[in-house]
């Protein structure tokens, strides 16, 4: 634990370190608001559903403590993830919103209804203003844990657990036909696309995260 507040300290102290980070928190701010405009707008124009091969098939199921609690857990893991070892804040946090901004974009795009044999989560009054209708294209379940695993390439065990993610998530909004199929696949190639923008627009935070892998890598060797 010392040796994590010593990181934090040196790392707080410097200048480039502290921009780059409240940067990444303005961007994380700007993109939870417009995702949020985004999703109201996307459901108020919600039309009518579509038909998908994969849910006409399959059953509804009760999925409700992965969707919730799981997708929770997985964001706590991030934070932990990110809070031992701080080089990795700012290419995350920016990545993170970078993806937020993206799927905002393409969900007010097209207006489909959800589908019409769909699980009804409770979701409560917070979680209320992030989950909607008619944010559909492509999946954030989906997508979020496939850019951790992206991101994590690199190291082995955090790779497989994300990419387990991954496939837990994909399989839990298809089973309780939260999202159609094509949001789910689609998110894997669009989330791919952003992993590499976002290395292109963030170099330096990038190579501050990169820099933490590779003595991490050393100390497991």
């Amino acid at each position: 634990m010392k040796h994590i507040i010593k990181k934090h300290a040196y790392h707080w102290a410097q200048k480039s370190f502290i921009e780059s980070t409240i940067l990444g928190f303005v961007f994380f701010a700007l993109s939870i608001i417009i995702n949020y405009f985004a999703g109201k707008y996307a459901s108020s124009l919600a039309d009518q559903p579509v038909t998908d091969l994969i849910l006409n098939i399959l059953p509804v199921i009760y999925i409700e403590p992965i969707f919730i609690q799981g997708f929770i857990t997985f964001l706590i893991i991030l934070l932990i993830l990110i809070f031992i070892e701080p080089k990795r804040i700012p290419f995350i946090l920016k990545s993170f919103s970078l993806f937020v901004l993206i799927r905002s974009f393409f969900i007010i795009l097209t207006h489909i209804g959800p589908y019409p044999a769909v699980y009804d989560i409770q979701h409560g009054v917070l979680l209320n203003n992030f989950l909607f209708t008619g944010d559909l294209f492509f999946s954030g379940h989906t997508g979020l844990p496939f850019l951790m695993a992206l991101i994590f390439w690199k190291n082995v065990v955090w790779r497989y657990i994300f990419l387990l993610l991954t496939v837990i998530f994909s399989i839990t909004v298809l089973l309780g036909h939260i999202h159609y199929s094509i949001d789910v696949f689609g998110a894997i190639f669009i989330t791919y696309a952003i992993y590499h923008l976002s290395i292109y627009l963030f170099k330096k935070d990038y190579t501050l995260f990169e820099s933490a892998m590779e003595i991490n890598n050393k100390k497991s060797n």
